[in-house]
């Protein structure tokens, strides 16, 4: 029980750490209330629908990791995209679900929908690291560890190791030099990508081999959405290949149940 506690609280300190060390080097943060509006909008969606929904009041960990996260990687000038992604983001974990589980890790869903509603008026945190590289080890090393603790470093080092033999692919095809093309993946907006997103317990499949290979899938699809020239292609390559694996895993586990 101590110890299920304890990992339940480690992602969100983490996350907390990333945004502190993010805003602290390079003031990512569009402001304080558009970050706390995210973070209360998913908190007060996530108690309200799990209440409505199976009569009890959830854990707001989840909840406050989403809301952080869409605080992080939205930009825009108004107030309504970081409520309208907030909220998104939550009510889809109650609305698209299939085998009693939801389809799409809650922030990912949530972005990427309001960058397809609303492109003209929103974008997503494009900030590096640069030239100052404490706050990007310092958060490497730790989402490292706490990804190892909970069993899922192999899915973070499985993609980041396809996003960098994928960039010799890219170079070779585009032209460009290859650190060009690696660069992307030690900003912040990444390590959220990699340590959160692509990592998400509820939303990947069972085995581990399975797992590995769905990173492996998202990266070749990001590829190929980045030499289409699309913008943010990370979070639609999850969007695309995450969904399409557990479909296929619930579909294959039931055919087993119905041979049997």
């Amino acid at each position: 029980m101590l110890v299920a506690l304890e990992n339940r609280f480690v992602p969100p300190i983490f996350i907390t750490c990333i945004l502190i060390a993010a805003h602290l080097s390079f003031g990512i943060l569009e402001s304080y209330e558009r970050t706390a509006l995210a973070i209360v909008t998913a908190i007060a969606a996530e108690l309200a629908m799990g209440r409505i929904t199976y009569g009890r009041w959830p854990h707001p960990a989840s909840a406050y990791i989403t809301g952080i996260s869409v605080g992080i990687l939205v930009r825009s000038p108004f107030l309504w995209p970081y409520f309208l992604t907030g909220l998104i983001s939550i009510t889809s974990k109650y609305v698209l679900r299939v085998g009693g589980r939801h389809l799409w890790n809650p922030s990912n869903f949530g972005v990427s929908a309001v960058l397809f509603l609303a492109p003209a008026t929103v974008s997503l945190l494009s900030i590096q690291w640069g030239n100052t590289l404490w706050p990007m080890v310092v958060i490497w090393v730790l989402g490292a560890l706490i990804v190892w603790r909970v069993g899922r470093l192999h899915i973070s080092a499985t993609y980041v190791a396809s996003f960098f033999l994928l960039s010799f692919v890219r170079s070779s095809i585009t032209g460009n030099p290859w650190l060009a093309n690696v660069a992307p993946i030690t900003g912040p907006m990444y390590q959220l990508f990699i340590f959160f997103m692509v990592t998400d317990p509820k939303t990947t499949v069972g085995p581990k081999w399975a797992q590995a290979l769905v990173a492996f899938v998202v990266a070749v699809v990001e590829m190929v959405l980045r030499l289409a020239e699309i913008v943010y292609a990370p979070f639609y390559a999850l969007f695309l290949v995450g969904p399409a694996a557990l479909l296929m895993e619930t579909w294959l586990q039931r055919s087993k149940v119905t041979r049997h």
